[in-house]
């Protein structure tokens, strides 16, 4: 806009040798020098006052206004003339605020006051109208230009919250992945070193049946470790359907020692990947309680689906009860892991009684 600003000056500049009305001839010359400076100064000053306080670009139109007069009268009114005030008025909107703007748009026509009135009525008219002209298409530009730049502002800040969000998805992901390894391998690793540290400790005396048997439940247990890796695995890359994962829980902790069954309530149907692997460990962990804690004889796992909004998971056991659980996942995990789901957990474990663990999760 500046410089299509500077070119107009430039064209309109070229034109007062061509001359108006009454004998510009004689005033040839000082309208010559002083149409220079106005154009030097619609270049140079222009771009010097631009950005800066609102004090120079006052000074600056102040100068300008009356300098324009003068070349347009010492010119004999010529088109040139015209056009140098026109150029002043865009220019005054692209330094002053849009009312200071308006007025010099008005002041401008005045220029044909000293005319006969009716000449002057009629090219002030024409001048006026060139002048309104100028002023909606700068100000059109204006407003474009801030739109361009709020525009490239709320880019910048979308693009700041889609990499904060990232980052939190970075982060909810990692912590995930570190409660699955804690839960899970961690649980079957640590078992492993409490048997070897135990068999370690009863290497040279003479119960090697007794050495035998920790050294196989360390076997047993890393290839669990092993399954849990190659679950986790398979998971990642293709997630198993719910039923079915839990249908292998219930059969490994069954071949543990502990009959378990599983019952599906309602049409299964497809979850978010985090709530069924939410649900899965919540299963995995309470059934892991069910054989460390509960002296249980059976245990059965119950999959409901049967609320639009809700998958609801229980682990229900005919042991002991009155115990809260313990190691690995725990409920303060669970509870953290559910919570991130908008999902809820309770326990109800009174002696005698068995315990129920409870999972609902927004499905």
């Amino acid at each position: 806009m500046q410089w299509a600003l500077s070119i107009l000056a430039v064209v309109a500049y070229a034109t007062l040798p061509l001359g108006g009305s009454g004998s510009y001839e004689t005033h040839l010359v000082p309208t010559l020098l002083l149409g220079l400076l106005y154009v030097v100064l619609s270049i140079v000053g222009f771009h010097g006052v631009l950005g800066r306080r609102r004090a120079f670009a006052v000074a600056y139109v102040a100068v300008q206004l009356p300098l324009g007069f003068l070349v347009f009268a010492l010119s004999g009114a010529t088109v040139g003339g015209i056009l140098l005030l026109v150029v002043l008025v865009s220019q005054s909107r692209l330094l002053l605020p849009l009312p200071a703007a308006v007025a010099v748009a008005v002041l401008v026509p005045l220029v044909h006051a000293p005319m006969e009135w009716r000449a002057g009525l009629r090219e002030g008219l024409g001048t006026f109208a060139a002048c309104a002209f100028a002023l909606v298409v700068t100000e059109l530009l204006v407003r474009e230009q801030r739109a361009r730049a709020e525009l490239a502002r709320a880019h910048e800040r979308l693009r700041g919250y889609a990499a904060q969000a990232e980052q939190l998805a970075t982060t909810q992901e990692r912590n995930r992945v570190a409660r699955d390894i804690h839960d899970g391998l961690g649980h079957h690793l640590t078992v492993v070193q409490m048997l070897l540290q135990a068999a370690r400790a009863v290497i040279g005396t003479a119960d090697p049946a007794r050495l035998d048997a920790m050294l196989a439940k360390a076997q047993d247990q890393s290839k669990a470790a092993l399954a849990e890796v190659r679950r986790s695995v398979s998971a990642l890359r293709e997630p198993r359907p719910l039923v079915d994962a839990l249908r292998s829980l219930a059969d490994a902790t069954g071949e543990a020692g502990v009959p378990t069954g599983l019952e599906v309530r309602g049409a299964a149907r497809e979850v978010r990947a985090e709530v069924g692997e939410s649900l899965f460990r919540a299963a995995q962990e309470g059934l892991t309680n069910v054989r460390k804690h509960a002296g249980a004889t059976a245990a059965t796992v119950v999959l409901d689906y049967g609320r639009d909004d809700l998958v609801r998971l229980e682990v229900r056991d005919d042991g002991r009860g009155g115990h809260e659980g313990g190691g690995g996942f725990g409920l303060v995990g669970l509870r953290e892991r559910v919570a991130g789901l908008g999902g809820r957990v309770s326990l109800d474990s009174a002696a005698g009684r068995g315990s129920t663990l409870t999972v609902e999760v927004p499905g």
